[in-house]
């Protein structure tokens, strides 16, 4: 697998130093080839949708910007994702030889918005995201996600992994996988990085908070379609957000009792995470005490 982390920080750069009525042809260019390797996600608004996603504006100067690349590039970034992103490639290859993969891995690491609650307050100052081939960071740099943002990338990575092996079809696909999927990931990190690896959304909830949370996602597993999970998988703050219904969640609840289900699992089959990766839900469930996905 070809691992290529674009040079968005000079594309950032030079777009934030243009004049701003030419900024949103520039992140356009930028961004439209990301948005292409998405096909079940069509975006006719590159701009709109950036600006929807908590991505840093292209509709107003903001003085904060280039100062925070310029962090980002100085804590080395790019190059931080791109060596996380190579080592877990050659662990999870190890594990499995012979695994599915995408051919390539394109990389594109952007500046957020700094007043995106989503963004700063409810995810940490960062989030990540993937499709066919395609790891999407979205930053807005803090003392606390500038050494964690290669964690992210090697989330994403796992999910890439997973579905050159798994059918994914949004439309039927359950909350069972879903929430596995992201269990997986998260201990996926866990085993190159250790617990430190975690993301702030996987130790969000402990106690009776995370008792709770899992008796209500785990009463839902056989839920179908993608639509429907945002409130199971990222809490009622977001749904509600995405003009979606609440369930009584609270943020990214669906991580934490992912990777508890995982956790089960792993203890009952004995397999690592990366030996996971291609496992069917169902032996997930199955090993974790819960009825499988139909």
């Amino acid at each position: 697998m070809e691992i290529i982390v674009h040079d968005t920080a000079t594309a950032m750069a030079d777009l934030l130093a243009a004049p701003l009525a030419e900024r949103p042809a520039a992140l356009t260019r930028m961004l439209r080839p990301m948005w292409d390797a998405v096909p079940w996600m069509p975006v006719a608004d590159v701009v709109g949708m950036h600006h929807q996603g908590s991505g840093f504006r292209v509709d107003r100067d903001d003085e904060r910007y280039l100062p925070a690349l310029r962090r980002m590039r100085d804590a080395g970034v790019w190059e931080q994702v791109r060596d996380a992103l190579t080592a877990a490639w050659k662990h999870q290859r190890e594990a499995v030889p012979g695994i599915r993969h995408p051919e390539t891995l394109q990389v594109y690491v952007v500046l957020g918005d700094p007043d995106a609650e989503h963004l700063v307050r409810r995810n940490h100052g960062y989030l990540g995201m993937s499709g066919k081939g395609l790891v999407y960071l979205l930053v807005w740099p803090t003392e606390e996600n500038l050494g964690r943002l290669g964690h992210c990338a090697v989330h994403e990575l796992n999910h890439n992994i997973r579905y050159s092996n798994v059918v994914w079809d949004p439309a039927a696909v359950t909350l069972g996988e879903q929430v596995v999927s992201e269990g997986l990931a998260e201990a996926f990190v866990r085993e190159l990085y250790g617990p430190e690896g975690l993301g702030p959304w996987s130790t969000s909830l402990e106690g009776p908070a995370l008792d709770s949370a899992y008796a209500t996602i785990t009463e839902a597993v056989n839920l179908t379609g993608m639509h429907n999970f945002t409130a199971y998988v990222h809490g009622d703050a977001t749904a509600e957000l995405m003009g979606q219904p609440p369930v009584g969640l609270p943020d990214h609840a669906g991580y934490p009792v992912g990777l508890r289900i995982v956790d089960a699992h792993l203890a009952a089959s004995g397999l690592t995470a990366a030996e996971s990766t291609t496992v069917p839900v169902e032996a997930i469930l199955a090993n974790a005490g819960l009825p499988a996905a139909r």
